[in-house]
């Protein structure tokens, strides 16, 4: 051991006599400041024009222009530099033959000389060290060891290009063709992770091979057992390797023993890499402060409690759209969707199902209009260079699953070992995967029984199957939406009491607007539904008083007389942007951060309500009208071109009218909840897909909360996570130049300076 010591010190001095070395330094430190200060310095910038900044931390080491992820970019130019010269020089110079008749072993040579490189590089550490203690000191509870995982990413990375650099420097005596065999092989280990990927045997080692990407999880946080060992597994192998070359050099051998040998421990790194990778063998340790990495803890525990096997088959329609998210080039990206999920649940497989059927969304829908089912789809497979015998033709994937009802869509079933079945599909949004929200709610439905929907038909209620503006079917039944109620956790349906009662398996009734009146049979049903605690969401509208208030008055409420109507300078007077109150804020916490945003739920004719609390219910008003410039209007119908005013003699008053009220009252061991709303277009199609000038709409949260409520919080699945806490600096706008200054000037200086000194010193002897 003090030998390699003693020849790391002496690298180390030759290192340093070097101008490369010293360069190598002043320009890395440059760099480092340059991008640190710009970062930082637009951060303060930001903080002094009175923008709201949130994760200063991730911003500034890792964001997109942060200080880590930018060194990490150009790391591989700076290694080989160092790196070229290690054995090269020794070669060209002859001085290897003293090292071979020294009492020296080939080992204590490579180990000596890779030894410098790993002080060299914890220099090159120490730089980006000085700006992690400057951001602990100058940035509100940064979140220190999610910087230093990064760093040791960093430094993780430079000791593998060093053994690397230093293999290709034992190879041959030019110096620069050590440096450029070094940034050919960090070439290939940056693109080899895409080779053979469509290639199932293939696959697996290529993707492993590949060192792009692996330090970016350390920037991200994430410290994981196979990104470890990988740089453990590639050092040692290039070491071995640079051992091996030194060895054969020194004393030669058989051709096929030298082949063995380096088959065997190339070999042996592959199939120790197969095993780190594989899911049972993987340990992860989540640095940041707020586990942005992991699950939220309500997903864990829903994974927790998933025993036995569970298989996720993906079938991937090539006349679909969305074919590329499941190419057999794809399926390690694919992986990584629900990588978080292994972490917890390694026993998880994936499987893919590839067909060809005519799908509501076509892939190449403008192309190719003269082809139709197989020709089509074979065109499609030539073009990509795909087997198209590995396609299943419409025929026989029916046999399989019925994948109609979904429109021949990308779609994956989730299945149990004991033969429970779920569906996630993909969204027509910019998203388009599920996320941990959407995942977790179709894995939460193995555990507790769906909470079903009914709505109420056949008096002229909005209709959940059609698209129209006044219909539901976008948030109650639409496979596209992500927030709709079946992709949420729900099961939505219809339902019609005129000849049936209301099934014991309905947990939530929603009658909206409804035309007529409910015949007396039917309000028997009702009222036994109502009598053995089931939940209730009703929406009026104004001129339904008389099919609506029968209905209401057996919870004390009422729609009154009249529409709401608001003045405002760009909208109709009859759009009400209700605001929610107190109680909306106790009841659930989105409620309350969407109340302290100031956010509005937008309702066009609405009816207010009146209420008692005489009615043996707990009465609260969750959403009101504004108190000032909002009326009931009982006279005006034509909200255009008529002329409003406030007539008081007839009841007009210029108040806060409630426009939606929570019901609760105690049934056995239940609470049974109602929500009535004086609006019923405020979750319709056309209102969620309307935006409007000057209003931040909360209607989809409306929707969201009202429902979770109603279902006691079971769905929608909550993965909300905490607020970041970084979110000032301690400094002033005046200091960017001051840091800038020292950044850019006073630490490239100093190495600077250092470097001369050194020469100087060197020359002076």
């Amino acid at each position: 051991m003090k030998t390699i010591f003693r020849l790391a010190k002496t690298e180390l001095r030759i290192l340093f006599c070097s101008p490369v070395s010293w360069l190598i330094l002043v320009i890395f430190a440059f760099q480092a400041g340059l991008n640190f200060s710009d970062t930082f310095g637009g951060l303060l910038k930001r903080q002094a024009m009175g923008y709201g900044l949130g994760g200063i931390t991730e911003e500034t080491f890792a964001g997109y222009t942060g200080l880590l992820i930018s060194m990490l970019k150009s790391l591989y130019l700076y290694i080989p530099l160092i790196t070229m010269g290690l054995m090269s020089r020794e070669l060209s110079s002859g001085s290897i033959k003293f090292l071979y008749s020294s009492p020296i072993t080939t080992t204590q040579i490579i180990l000596g000389k890779y030894l410098s490189m790993l002080i060299y590089g914890a220099i090159l550490m120490a730089i980006l060290l000085v700006y992690v203690v400057f951001g602990t000191f100058t940035i509100e509870n940064m979140d220190l060891f999610f910087v230093l995982t990064g760093v040791l990413g960093l430094y993780l990375l430079t000791c593998a290009y060093a053994a690397i650099g230093l293999f290709m420097s034992s190879i041959t005596s030019y110096q620069v063709v050590a440096a450029m065999g070094t940034l050919a092989i960090l070439t290939v280990l940056n693109f080899i992770g895409e080779v053979g990927q469509d290639i199932s045997f293939v696959r697996d080692i290529t993707y492993w091979l590949s060192i792009s990407g692996r330090a970016y999880k350390f920037l991200a946080g994430m410290i994981c057992s196979e990104d470890v060992l990988y740089f453990v597994i590639v050092i040692l192998l290039f070491i071995l390797l640079s051992i091996m070359r030194l060895q054969a050099a020194r004393k030669k051998h058989n051709m096929m023993v030298t082949f063995t040998r380096y088959f065997a421990v190339i070999g042996g790194a592959l199939f120790i890499g197969y095993l780190s990778s594989l899911p049972v063998s993987k340990v992860y340790y989540d640095a940041t402060a707020l586990k942005t990495n992991t699950l939220t803890p309500g997903s864990q525990q829903v994974v927790k409690k998933l025993d036995g096997g569970l298989t996720i088959t993906t079938y991937m329609n090539i006349l679909d759209e969305n074919y590329g998210s499941a190419l057999p080039s794809q399926l390690k990206s694919d992986f990584e969707l629900f990588e978080q999920y292994v972490r917890f649940k390694p026993e998880i497989k994936m499987k893919y199902v590839y067909y060809y059927a005519p799908s509501v969304e076509p892939s190449f829908s403008d192309r190719f209009l003269e082809l139709q089912g197989k020709e089509r789809a074979e065109h499609i497979c030539k073009i990509m260079e795909l087997d198209f015998d590995m396609f299943l033709s419409t025929e026989e994937i029916d046999q399989i699953i019925d994948l109609k009802s979904e429109g021949y869509r990308f779609v994956r079933i989730l299945e149990r070992e004991n033969g429970q079945k779920t569906t996630l599909r993909l969204y027509n949004d910019m998203m388009k995967h599920p996320s941990e929200t959407e995942i977790t709610s179709a894995l939460k439905r193995f555990l507790v029984p769906a909470p079903k929907v009914a709505f109420l038909t056949g008096h002229g209620e909005r209709n959940v199957n059609s698209a129209g503006e006044r219909y539901y079917y976008t948030f109650a039944r639409s496979i596209y939406f992500r927030q709709s109620l079946i992709n949420q956790g729900f099961d939505a349906t219809e339902l019609n009491v005129k000849d049936q009662d209301i099934p014991e398996d309905i947990n939530i009734l929603v009658i909206a607007d409804m035309r007529s009146s409910l015949s007396p049979e039917e309000m028997a049903k009702l009222e036994r539904y109502i009598e053995r605690g089931g939940n209730l969401f009703i929406l009026g509208e104004p001129n339904r008083q008389e099919a609506m208030n029968p209905l209401l008055s057996k919870f004390g409420v009422e729609l009154m007389p009249g529409t709401l109507v608001q003045l405002h300078e760009d909208h109709l007077p009859s759009i009400i942007t209700a605001k929610l109150t107190d109680h909306a804020a106790a009841q659930c916490f989105r409620y309350k951060q969407l109340k302290g945003w100031g956010g509005s739920l937008v309702m066009p004719d609405a009816s207010p309500l009146r209420y008692s609390t005489n009615s043996g219910y707990e009465v609260k008003p969750l959403a009101m009208t504004l108190e000032k410039g909002s009326w009931n209007e009982l006279e005006t119908t034509d909200f255009l071109d008529g002329e409003l005013s406030i007539n008081a003699s007839i009841g007009e008053l210029e108040q806060s009218y409630p426009v939606v009220l929570s019901l609760t009252r105690q049934r056995g061991d239940k609470e049974q909840r109602i929500v009535i709303t004086g609006d019923a277009d405020c979750i319709s199609n056309g209102e969620l897909a309307n935006s409007r000038n000057g209003i931040f709409a909360i209607n989809f949260n409306f929707i969201t909360e009202t429902f979770k409520w109603l279902s006691y919080g079971e769905f929608p699945i909550d993965t909300s996570r905490p607020d970041t806490v970084d979110n000032t600096i301690f400094l002033s706008r005046k200091a960017s130049p001051w840091i800038k200054f020292f950044a850019m000037g006073v630490i490239p200086f100093i190495l600077a300076f250092a470097g001369f000194m050194v020469w100087y010193r060197r020359k002076g002897r």
